[in-house]
């Protein structure tokens, strides 16, 4: 997904780091979006803890969060969205990300958990879910529907990346999109 062995691992590994990456995946390139997590590891000190950064002191989180290189392109809306989906975590699944999907047999569940997220639209949500579906084998009933056109065989988001050439396909795609005037929806 972002070309770094090292961000890959993470983000393919550790369901915050996932939630997180897809959350920055708004206006910047998706492998900077898919590296913050690591970026923020590293500047944590140790792995990621969605309990840890939820009570971070909000003026030094944004200050790691804007560290160069920042996080998003956005840095200062960005921290508190983290934070504020941090919280969320906490407060309804304990600090366990992957408690949003996992055990859950109806993908609308999923999905409505996934809405909820702070900085999550319904969009973002489809898109999540057709990732765990498509890299992740978590296909609870309905997750076609609940992914919408994510869940098909067009190459229209990072559902689809599972390497250098899958990247490609996305972006000649959506470049082809937006020459037609259409979105990655359409």
């Amino acid at each position: 997904m972002t070309g770094d062995a090292e961000s890959d691992h993470l983000v393919n590994n550790d369901p915050l780091a996932l939630v997180l990456g897809m959350l920055l995946d708004q206006q910047v390139p998706m492998e900077w979006a898919f590296k913050g997590p690591l970026r923020l590891v590293d500047r944590m000190g140790d792995s990621l803890d969605a309990r840890r950064i939820a009570e971070f002191d909000p003026d030094d989180f944004s200050a790691m969060v804007r560290e160069k290189p920042a996080l998003h392109r956005y840095p200062g809306s960005m921290a508190t969205r983290i934070q504020a989906l941090c919280q969320h975590l906490v407060e309804e699944y304990d600090g366990d990300t992957a408690a949003i999907w996992r055990g859950v047999r109806n993908a609308d569940v999923v999905f409505e958990r996934l809405v909820a997220l702070p900085g999550y639209g319904e969009e973002k949500a489809r898109i999540f879910v057709a990732i765990l579906a498509k890299r992740f084998s978590k296909t609870p009933k309905g997750w076609e529907a609940a992914a919408g056109v994510f869940s098909d065989q067009q190459p229209r988001s990072v559902a689809d990346i599972d390497g250098p050439e899958a990247l490609s396909r996305v972006r000649d795609w959506k470049k082809a999109q937006k020459a037609a005037g259409r979105s990655k929806s359409d």
